[in-house]
């Protein structure tokens, strides 16, 4: 498969679903005169319950279409894609397919994920060094922030909560009504159980930002709500800046497309609950 290098360059920002619409508008407000192209891969979500080699194949799949459609750099906007796709993605594919002038090089084209630039901060929210992840089963289990925020804050603790019940929720139009108190109540209780002197929580999910009314109503007015939004945004300003050659390459001209691979009217009806505005979306097939 050859990948072409076309006039116009956009940011691409990859999630199973519509989640990663909450990363993409911090991006578009910090970063508005880059082009960005969305794609969400909702003929296949969820992601959060499949196993590492799937998650792994659908992710790269997605990947190379942005690719294709000329992006290059790509956000995997999603905790579960991150946790069990970027790794890989990195270390072996990007070197193989897009292999730098010299050796030593940098791919000529990158993927950058959203754990590392939350894990890389979140140390810094925390006064007491007690802090709470509450994510996907699928991130839970995977254990990357474990591993990445220990890696920058040895000393943080760190307490882990699994959410199932959060994401379908919010994607079925449920996390407004009363009966979405009851299972936002119960795993903030479970977390706060687990370890009672956090003071700063992440929301280790893009879909969690929705709830954010709800959580706050529950929490002692102590503890610190991190969304992964701004976090993001804010890394990839310093990664262009760091990356001028790269940052020259995507093109500014101001545009947004969506992709799905599902339904695009089905996309454009909710998507907007994420993006804060409608938006028209294109269907793709691999």
């Amino acid at each position: 498969m050859t990948f072409q290098t076309l006039s116009n360059q956009p940011i691409g920002i990859f999630d199973s679903g519509y989640g990663g619409l909450t990363v993409m508008r911090e991006i578009v407000n910090a970063l508005p005169q880059y082009d960005y192209v969305y794609l969400g891969d909702n003929a296949r979500t969820p992601y959060g319950t499949r196993s590492f080699e799937t998650v792994y194949a659908y992710t790269l799949e997605c990947v190379r279409h942005l690719f294709e459609r000329g992006c290059r750099l790509v956000i995997l906007a999603c905790n579960t894609a991150s946790a069990k796709a970027l790794r890989n993605i990195q270390q072996l594919d990007l070197p193989r397919l897009f292999p730098g002038k010299r050796p030593g090089d940098l791919p000529t084209r990158r993927v950058l994920g959203v754990i590392r630039p939350t894990a890389e901060v979140i140390g810094g929210y925390s006064v007491a060094g007690h802090v709470g992840v509450l994510a996907t089963s699928g991130t839970v289990t995977s254990e990357s922030y474990l591993v990445e925020i220990e890696h920058f804050f040895p000393r943080l603790n760190v307490a882990q909560e699994a959410c199932p019940m959060w994401v379908p929720l919010i994607e079925n139009g449920e996390h407004t009504h009363p009966g979405a108190d009851y299972f936002v109540y119960q795993h903030l209780d479970r977390l706060l159980t687990r370890d009672p002197y956090i003071d700063t929580i992440l929301l280790a999910c893009t879909h969690y930002p929705l709830l954010i009314d709800k959580i706050k109503a529950v929490l002692p007015t102590r503890i610190r709500l991190v969304s992964q939004g701004p976090i993001v945004a804010a890394s990839l300003a310093d990664y262009l800046l760091r990356h001028p050659d790269l940052a020259a390459q995507c093109s500014q001209t101001g545009t947004r497309q969506f992709l799905t691979t599902d339904s695009p009217t089905d996309f454009s009806r909710q998507a907007s609950t994420f993006w804060g505005e409608p938006v028209e979306a294109e269907k793709v097939a691999f």
